[in-house]
């Protein structure tokens, strides 16, 4: 499992190791510094539409920065609707349940929104991603043809339609 990682609010800076880790992980249709810096603007303070978490190792030092960046993930809400702006975690923490401890802070931010549903867009060819959103409760609704630019690469639209029930129902899988 990831015990040896903490979940906690992406913070300005974290983004140079973020944008490592998207390049990495996304080197077609990375996101920019700038984009991450205007979702970051968005999620702090009175009237915040974002939640923005990082995963880091774990450092050893009290109160110190933490270790390297092992995931991150992102929710904007607007009008009740929460929507994934991205999650991502680093190849070597595939299947430990980081995934789905991201996957849970989104939701989670989605509730304290007050979001009454949870969109996302997901690569039809990142099957690995798809099953972790179908264990949450997502369905697939509708295809985004050409989404992911460049690449042409279609989006597979999936809706969670009740935040709330998923969060619960998945209280009971790994914290780590």
């Amino acid at each position: 499992m990831t015990t040896n990682v903490r979940v906690r609010e992406m913070r300005w800076w974290d983004i140079g190791p973020v944008l490592e880790l998207e390049r990495a992980l996304f080197p077609d249709d990375a996101w920019s510094k700038g984009l991450f810096w205007s979702e970051l603007a968005h999620a702090r303070g009175a009237g915040a539409t974002r939640r923005y978490v990082v995963a880091e190792e774990a450092s050893g030092s009290e109160g110190g920065r933490g270790g390297r960046v092992v995931g991150y993930a992102g929710l904007a809400a607007i009008d009740g609707t929460g929507d994934v702006q991205t999650i991502a975690v680093a190849q070597e923490q595939w299947s430990t349940g980081l995934g789905s401890r991201l996957l849970r802070e989104l939701l989670t931010a989605a509730t304290d929104f007050e979001c009454r549903e949870v969109l996302l867009e997901v690569r039809v060819d990142n099957t690995r991603a798809q099953r972790l959103y179908e264990r949450f409760g997502f369905e697939g609704v509708g295809v985004r043809r050409g989404y992911y630019q460049p690449g042409n690469v279609d989006a597979l639209v999936m809706r969670l339609s009740d935040p709330l029930s998923a969060v619960q129902g998945m209280t009971h899988g790994s914290q780590g």
